[in-house]
C-alpha cells in the first residue's frame, strides 16, 4: 500500500473480535484433548463398575462358601484344615484379581491401545498391581485410563486384604472356641 492510500474501512463484518485468554486456558480447553479425556473417564467409569461388580460378587460368593456348615471335606478344627481354608481363599482372591486384570486387558485390545495380547496383559498386570515398571508405556491418549486402572487395582487389592484379614480372624476365633470346648471336657 502506498502512503497516499487510506486504510481499508473497518466494518462489523470485517472486524474480527480477538479475545485473549491466558495460555494455560487454551491448552486446557483444546476440544480434542477434552474429548479424549472425557472418553477416558467414561471408559474408566464403565470398567470401575464392571470390576467392582466382579469383585463384590466374588467376595459374596466366597463369604457364602465360608459360612456353609455342611462341608465334611474341610475340618477347621485342625491346623491343616485351617491352613487349607485360608489357602483356598488366597487362590480364590488371586483368580478374582486375574479376571479383573483380563477385563482391562480386553478393554485395551478393543480400544487398540496395545499391538498384541501379551503387551496388553503385561501392562494391565503391572498397572493393576500398582508396580508400574515403565518398560511398557501407554499412549498419551489413554494414559488417564492407565492411571485409573492403578487406582482401581489399589482399591481392589486393599479390599481383598481386608477380606483375608477378616477370614483369618474368623478362623482364629473358631479355633479359640474349639479350644474352650476342649478345656471344658
Amino acid at each position: 500500500r502506498s502512503k497516499s492510500e487510506s486504510p481499508p474501512l473497518m466494518t462489523s463484518s470485517t472486524v474480527k473480535r480477538q479475545v485473549y485468554w491466558p495460555a494455560w486456558w487454551s491448552r486446557r480447553t483444546d476440544t480434542g484433548n477434552f474429548a479424549m479425556l472425557l472418553l477416558n473417564l467414561i471408559v474408566a467409569g464403565a470398567l470401575v463398575a464392571i470390576t467392582f461388580a466382579i469383585h463384590f460378587a466374588g467376595l459374596v460368593g466366597l463369604s457364602a462358601l465360608i459360612r456353609r456348615r455342611d462341608m465334611p471335606h474341610v475340618n477347621l478344627t485342625t491346623v491343616a484344615g485351617q491352613g487349607l481354608a485360608i489357602f483356598f481363599i488366597l487362590i480364590s482372591l488371586f483368580a478374582l484379581h486375574s479376571v479383573e486384570i483380563w477385563v482391562f486387558t480386553f478393554a485395551y485390545l478393543l480400544l487398540d491401545v496395545f499391538p498384541d495380547i501379551e503387551t496388553a496383559v503385561y501392562y494391565s498386570t503391572s498397572s493393576f498391581s500398582t508396580v508400574g515398571f515403565g518398560d511398557v508405556v501407554i499412549s498419551q491418549d489413554w494414559r488417564m485410563l492407565g492411571a485409573a486402572e492403578s487406582v482401581i487395582g489399589f482399591l481392589l487389592l486393599g479390599w481383598s486384604t481386608a477380606f483375608l484379614v477378616s477370614v483369618s480372624a474368623r478362623v482364629r476365633t473358631f479355633e479359640a472356641h474349639i479350644e474352650q470346648l476342649d478345656d471344658k471336657d
